[in-house]
């Protein structure tokens, strides 16, 4: 049987997945009502959602997640029976250096969030038809060698920073809720995200940035971490596949189907910038590539196995590699001003190689 979500409540949909998901369902369902919940902290901007202002169907309300009694109100008050839970602090590096922030927001704002839809959801409305899609990463299941199966959804958990460790706390945290209260969730943990509205301090957005300002391209280390590329319109179907047909109570594992060392992603942007700019002063743009020392507790590889999606549900990625980079790299080039913007706070002194979690 179909789920059909009505009324939403996005949590962190000013953010880059959450805009994106934002944009991609009310295209997909003009007939369906979003409320996104978002705080607004450095990499949420709701300019991002500018344009859909004055539709009758969406509604922006700044507020945050840890706020029990407004995500309460929230879903009394719009009849929301569908929480799609993007709000987390996902940057690794900033874990690294500032661990508290990401325990409080990703692991209490998230118990947060399903303390308020068990009250509202099962102790006031008895259990009326009702779901939590909870979206975590494949951090959770730590790192691979060059030789190691990919991550399936049985894989154990073996987060190595704070970031990972705090998103599989709250993983465990969801599944609790539905096999303890009887909440339906469903969770998935998807790999390594890139696309329109991608906060600059991540690797492909700041890497283009960098690039087109003819600045260097620090790469971590030896720049032979692989990670599974996902394009973020990709994700969202996969979500949309999730929270329609997916089981309650399951997690699936959302990949693109492309792994790519970080080197070999910078050499591919090089080529692309090369390609519509011949005439620029930078070309050949890997020239601006430079190495630098590795973070602390570098993960080598992740690598998602995405057949249970695929199977269960009909999914598979639209995009390849190369044309998710060049569409990506067209929406930087014309929107600027999403890079340019003087409040952009970067983080460390190699901000334009940090990785997207």
């Amino acid at each position: 049987m179909t789920y059909q979500p009505k009324n939403l409540l996005v949590t962190g949909g000013a953010g880059f997945i959450g805009t994106n998901f934002v944009h991609y369902w009310l295209a997909s369902y003009p007939d369906t009502h979003i409320t996104v919940l978002d705080a607004l902290t450095y990499a949420g901007r709701y300019s991002n959602l500018e344009s859909l202002e004055g539709q009758p169907n969406f509604r922006f309300v700044k507020g945050d997640i840890l706020d029990q009694s407004l995500v309460e109100h929230l879903l009394r008050e719009g009849n929301i029976e569908t929480l799609v839970h993007f709000a987390a602090e996902s940057h690794v590096d900033r874990s690294i250096y500032g661990p508290d922030a990401f325990l409080r927001t990703n692991i209490d704002g998230t118990h947060s969030l399903l303390k308020a839809a068990k009250k509202v959801w099962l102790d006031e409305n008895k259990g009326g038809e009702h779901r939590f899609h909870h979206v975590s990463t494949d951090e959770v299941y730590g790192t691979l060698s060059a030789t190691d199966p990919a991550f399936t959804e049985t894989t154990p958990y073996a987060p190595n920073s704070p970031y990972a460790a705090s998103k599989a706390a709250s993983d465990h945290i969801v599944r609790a809720y539905q096999h303890t209260y009887g909440l339906n969730t469903t969770t998935s943990n998807c790999s390594n995200n890139y696309g329109p509205y991608q906060y600059p301090e991540k690797l492909i957005p700041l890497a283009i940035s960098s690039l087109l300002r003819g600045k260097a391209v620090p790469i971590y280390g030896d720049g032979q971490q692989i990670r599974d590329w996902l394009y973020v319109d990709d994700h969202n179907r996969g979500i949309d596949l999730i929270i329609r047909t997916g089981r309650v109570g399951e997690t699936y594992n959302i990949g693109g189907n492309n792994e790519q060392t970080n080197l070999n992603l910078i050499h591919t942007l090089c080529a692309l910038l090369d390609e519509r700019f011949p005439t620029s002063p930078h070309v050949p743009h890997q020239h601006l590539i430079t190495y630098v020392t590795d973070r602390p507790g570098h993960d080598r590889r992740y690598a998602i196995d995405n057949r249970k999606i695929c199977q269960e549900l009909g999914y598979n990625p639209a995009e390849t590699f190369q044309s998710g980079l060049a569409k990506t790299l067209d929406w930087y080039l014309i929107h600027t001003h999403f890079w340019q913007a003087d409040e952009i706070q970067l983080f460390g002194s190699h901000a334009a190689v940090k990785e997207p979690a």
